[in-house]
């Protein structure tokens, strides 16, 4: 089957919500930059800056926690739309602001731009039928990184041609431009299951109901606690790999060359990998993938030169691509009708949280025995993919025995189920 007909069940305001991610991400290049700017520009040491930015972390991981809750409440739309204003004018406003205001103002930045990443999720999450969504998520995913491989770049000849200051700018202005591009492709009305009126939780409350239906739902849970450890590893290509290349003679260009190779990897398969193995049961596509992604690591201590980066930048992006486009349709899939914005958020929070745990335990742990970080890492990362396969192995066996589909549902979950409009 062709790539085109894969994605025939897509619909078309994703392709068209995906447009304006793929601009917004473009500008989005202030997190790149935003240590250089506090050291160069505002003058902040290293440690102070340090912590501008890991409180800054905090503040996306706590936004990606809780923007999904808010869309159960009072929609997925209306939320996106408030976080992608409240965050556009945040950016927009730190050229203006005395440095002190920075340690507030940089938190309520990136919480903004959590809550619009759980709610984006979310609206597709309910936007797409069930069969569809691996393909939705990877197209969502890939003009995304193909945004981000192209801001950098351009976000360094704005700093360097005008100044920082611009970067900022440019930043709150593509997060207003989602705001408004959302608002017109994405219809109010069928925007989401919940709208403004949730259904109630079978306990009749929100948070204990979210709750009963994750231990209804063993797999999930094991699945969260696997990204969590997983993505704890993975962040370590962006703290501690650089400092490591340095150690051992490799200079700023090799790290982003090697960067840049996971880009290309994701760009070039991504799309062809959801079409490929869409109608394949999602738990042994992800516990694979995180498999991968140990085994990248591993590859490192196999050797200090670049070969070596390149063999474990190619086998994170291959186990990349399984485990987090399948992941995010995975636990959709799952979520009850009244908790999908739930079910991601806390999906798409531990799906962050190696921001802000990644590099204060990374770098500790290398400062104290460097050589025992990559094969740490790999080990984590493998207990964490062969839990996934035994949780996969155990659903496949049960639903052998009960003539069910691969993930099977609580009681209340089988049985036909309303599909949500598209938009």
């Amino acid at each position: 089957m062709g790539m085109a007909q894969g994605f025939k069940d897509v619909p078309r305001v994703v392709w068209l919500l995906a447009a304006g991610v793929f601009v917004n991400a473009v500008v989005s290049f202030t997190f790149v930059f935003v240590f250089l700017y506090l050291t160069g520009p505002r003058g902040l040491g290293a440690a102070q800056a340090g912590l501008v930015t890991g409180v800054g972390g905090i503040g996306l991981v706590a936004g990606n926690f809780t923007g999904g809750w808010y869309g159960d409440r009072f929609g997925h739309r209306r939320v996106l739309l408030a976080a992608s204003v409240a965050g556009g004018l945040a950016l927009m406003s730190f050229p203006l602001l005395p440095t002190a205001a920075l340690y507030a103002a940089l938190p309520l930045a990136q919480y903004a731009s959590g809550v619009v990443r759980a709610a984006n999720s979310a609206l597709v999450a309910v936007t797409v039928p069930e069969g569809a969504r691996r393909q939705a998520f990877a197209v969502v995913r890939c003009v995304s990184n193909g945004g981000f491989t192209l801001g950098p770049p351009l976000g360094a000849l704005l700093a360097t041609g005008l100044s920082y200051d611009w970067l900022f700018v440019a930043d709150g202005l593509g997060t207003l431009f989602f705001a408004l591009w959302t608002a017109r492709v994405v219809p109010a009305r069928g925007a989401s299951r919940s709208a403004s009126r949730p259904a109630p939780a079978p306990d009749g409350g929100l948070g204990r109901g979210v709750w009963e239906e994750l231990r209804a739902r063993p797999a999930v849970l094991v699945l969260l606690g696997a990204i969590l450890v997983t993505d704890l590893v993975y962040r370590q290509q962006y703290s501690i790999l650089p400092v490591y290349l340095a150690d051992h003679g490799l200079d700023v260009r090799a790290f982003g060359l090697v960067i840049a190779l996971n880009g290309g990897v994701i760009l070039l398969l991504e799309l062809p990998a959801a079409v490929a193995l869409r109608t394949r049961p999602p738990l042994p596509v992800i516990g694979t993938g995180i498999v991968l992604v140990a085994a990248g690591y591993a590859a490192l201590p196999a050797g200090a030169g670049a070969a070596s980066a390149v063999v474990m930048m190619v086998l994170l992006s291959l186990g990349e691509i399984l485990y987090k486009t399948t992941a995010t349709a995975y636990v959709a899939d799952q979520a009850p009708e009244h908790a999908v914005g739930r079910f991601q958020s806390l999906y798409a929070g531990v799906s962050v949280s190696g921001v802000v745990l990644g590099p204060p335990l990374g770098g500790a742990l290398y400062a104290a025995a460097p050589g025992l970080l990559w094969p740490l890492c790999a080990a984590l990362a493998g207990s964490a993919g062969a839990a996934v396969l035994y949780v996969s192995r155990r659903e496949a066996r049960s639903a052998g025995a009960g003539g069910e589909r691969h993930a099977a549902r609580p009681a209340h979950e089988t049985g036909s189920r309303p599909r949500p409009a598209a938009g």
